[in-house]
């Protein structure tokens, strides 16, 4: 079988090389002497693999993940909080000032109410486990311009005062105050809703409900409300969403909303009841921070049977390619293809909740583990590339890598000997893509993948066979 599958690899480089239509032998003959030929071989090498705990892990998401659960496959407990800023509409506006009928005992403008819905695009576990969280409002707005990881703590970092304005909420991700009715509806998703609708304090100012206190900064200060920027540094910093106690699911947040509600005027002269709300969406800034048991983590990562993949922040699998093997005797060739093949060890634990697997795996080398991410890049097919899981297969195929091995034989010819210089690592990773009128499929943005999945790969230090890289050479022979 290796034999044939050989013969047939070979068998179809070279037929790609050099073999264009029925005038290839006269255009040959044409450009180059009749005693050049071309050499085509392949080999194959063994590849060794390991699994790392990355300190931490880079780049900004429009999800964000609030809860706190136990892998049921290796029993470590991942807690999830997020924050979020809230972006403003284009030509954002409120009823004129004396159009509105809600007001405080001496005449000034106030909200009904005032409450924080955030709207779940899914979770894991136990949509009925009770689940605490805190909702502080943010003292500092975070900035655009910096980059922050999955450790990163809002609280510590000083954006954020414990003591200073926050409301408190015990929820179920499924909602069960909903009616039956309304959850059996297409469009219905389960939200979490936290009432900001106790009196609120700034600059010496006491207003009823934080929607009051949003209404009179619009009337008060309207430059305020002309774009996000300047709506997050002189209004609303922003929301940080702490768990805070309970354990059995993790939701994931795609659109924090913040809402006020009053009464009205419309054009007709009739009492309205009305809303205003701001989102949490891609324009403005959304971070999640993850806690891990590291102690847990490390045993794995110290598991030699085979490699792990598992998010959010918790362990990838770092390969060592055999570049010298490869390139030896073998300096004055071509290396055309580089295959490497890395299957999926199916998980034998029973759960009632399985973690999925990894869709999408992000392979760079070990020294741009946090650049790649920070510097907002896509993989160029040279020197980064994405595989996608087969569940044909049940693994993860990367066709042609010989773009990373050149690139890593050329840096180390040219004098780079540190620990890392032949070694990938591999990454699960979020896509956003785009699709052409022509059904052509381009990745428009790329993120770590922050959701709760999990695998193990075939591997490890005690399988050193397990993994092969089969690679392509070609040369032109001119004697």
């Amino acid at each position: 079988m290796k034999a044939k599958y050989l013969f047939l690899l070979l068998l179809t480089v070279a037929t790609v090389m050099v073999s264009c239509d029925d005038t290839t032998d006269e255009m040959g003959s044409s450009l180059t002497p009749t005693t050049d030929r071309l050499s085509v071989n392949a080999d194959t090498f063994s590849v060794t693999s390991r699994t790392i705990v990355p300190d931490y892990v880079t780049g900004n998401n429009t999800t964000g993940y609030l809860g706190r659960v136990k892998d049921p496959e290796t029993g470590n407990v991942v807690t999830a909080s997020f924050m979020s800023q809230f972006h403003l509409l284009d030509g954002y506006q409120l009823p004129a000032e004396n159009r509105i009928m809600s007001r405080d005992a001496n005449g000034k403008v106030v909200a009904d109410s005032c409450q924080l819905q955030l709207i779940c695009s899914g979770y894991y576990g136990d949509s009925l486990a009770q689940m605490k969280t805190r909702a502080y409002l943010m003292d500092e707005p975070l900035e655009e311009n910096s980059t922050y990881n999955s450790a990163y703590d809002p609280i510590a970092d000083g954006k954020v005062n414990p003591q200073g304005f926050y409301q408190d909420k015990s929820y179920t991700i499924a909602d069960l105050t909903d009616n039956d009715s309304l959850r059996a509806t297409s469009s219905y998703a389960n939200s979490i809703r936290i009432n900001l609708s106790k009196p609120y304090t700034k600059d010496g100012v006491t207003y009823n409900n934080f929607g009051s206190y949003l209404m009179r900064q619009y009337y008060e200060h309207p430059e305020y409300f002309t774009s996000s920027y300047n709506f997050i540094h002189n209004v609303v910093p922003g929301f940080y969403f702490k768990n805070t106690g309970g354990v059995g699911s993790m939701a994931y947040i795609n659109t924090p909303l913040l809402i006020f509600y009053f009464n009205c005027k419309n054009d007709a002269d009739s009492v309205i009841s009305a809303s205003s709300s701001f989102a949490g969406t891609e324009e403005v800034l959304q971070t999640s921070s993850f806690a891990n048991d590291r102690e847990r983590l490390n045993e794995l990562a110290a598991d030699n049977s085979c490699t792990y993949l598992k998010t959010p922040a918790g362990l990838y699998t770092e390969v060592t390619l055999p570049v010298e093997q490869i390139m030896s005797g073998h300096e004055n060739d071509t290396v055309n293809t580089a295959r490497l093949n890395i299957p999926r060890m199916t998980n034998q634990t029973p759960t009632v909740y399985p973690l999925d697997i990894p869709q999408s795996v992000l392979m760079i080398p070990e020294d741009s583990i946090h650049s790649f991410f920070a510097n907002d890049r896509l993989p160029d097919y040279y020197t980064s590339f994405i595989s996608t899981y087969s569940r044909t297969t049940n693994s993860y195929l990367f066709g042609n890598i010989s773009g990373m091995i050149n690139a890593m034989h050329r840096s180390h010819q040219n004098g780079n000997t540190s620990s890392n210089w032949n070694k990938v690592v591999l990454i699960p990773v979020t896509l956003q893509t785009t699709t052409t009128s022509n059904n052509k499929t381009t990745i428009v943005n790329l993120s770590n993948n922050m959701a709760l999945t999990s695998t193990r790969l075939l591997g490890g230090s005690d399988n050193p066979d397990a993994l092969k890289i089969t690679v392509v050479y070609s040369k032109f022979n001119t004697k």
